[in-house]
């Protein structure tokens, strides 16, 4: 235990920010930065997958779910190799570790996202689209003005959950050179030579911190969506939409 102190003495900064200023950000902030970006760009492609997987439109809904069968169906480490080698074939140069981990994130992702977004439009209660439609609203203006706001908003929970599984999913950045935290603690482990248990039992106690805190956040929008609803059947007359649960949410 005395050990694990000496090293955050040592090496927290390296830990927690890379090498910068002096040089790239890495550690728990490159993990924590390249996680958030790629939730952020998978968001609105997965939200276009799945309005497409739910489109009464073949030629929209075919492609969409090979797409998302594809990318849940393969390892996240081919889709690493595949971003690494076949982007700089596509755009004629190299890109950095960084880029392409982001790149490879937002891909696989967007097809998880996709299933979380088609579960809460699908949760929703059918009479309110019917309801919509008799009133003269279109398909897409019914999607947009009434769908798509509670159903992202019902699965916010899930979102964040989704956010739990790419920080560790990013930890597979160390194969390309990407300095993220795992990556950092393996240049620390490299400098001490002998304690690699203590440096990569602080790793663990880092992911299980951070992965914890989104969890039990996770946990309170479902509580404080499910209150919300409870609140609001009385005076909407109906039930509350289930909340769709992603795959690192607890059961």
């Amino acid at each position: 235990m005395f050990d694990m102190f000496t090293i955050l003495h040592d090496n927290g900064l390296l830990l927690l920010m890379g090498q910068y200023p002096s040089g790239p950000l890495g550690g728990v902030l490159c993990t924590l930065l390249i996680s958030v970006l790629a939730v952020l760009l998978a968001f609105p492609v997965g939200v276009l997958l799945g309005l497409a997987r739910l489109s009464p439109w073949r030629w929209l809904s075919w492609p969409a779910a090979c797409w998302v069968y594809l990318l849940r169906g393969i390892p996240l480490m081919m889709v690493v190799f595949w971003t690494y080698f076949c982007v700089p074939l596509l755009i004629g140069h190299t890109i950095s570790g960084f880029t392409t981990m982001l790149c490879t994130l937002v891909i696989y992702e967007s097809a998880y996202i996709a299933e979380i977004v088609r579960g809460g439009i699908q949760a929703l209660p059918s009479g309110q689209y019917e309801a919509s439609r008799a009133l003269g609203m279109g398909h897409m203006k019914t999607l947009r003005l009434v769908i798509l706001p509670q159903a992202l908003f019902n699965t916010l929970p899930s979102l964040v959950s989704q956010l739990v599984s790419i920080i560790k999913d990013s930890t597979l950045g160390y194969v390309i050179n990407v300095p993220e935290l795992t990556y950092a603690a393996n240049q620390v482990s490299n400098q001490l030579l002998t304690k690699p248990f203590q440096v990569f039992a602080i790793v663990a106690l880092s992911y299980y911190i951070i992965c914890y805190s989104l969890t039990w956040l996770a946990n309170r929008l479902e509580a404080h969506i499910a209150h919300k609803r409870r609140n609001e059947r009385p005076e909407a007359g109906g039930t509350a939409a289930p909340l769709v649960l992603s795959k690192t949410q607890p059961q």
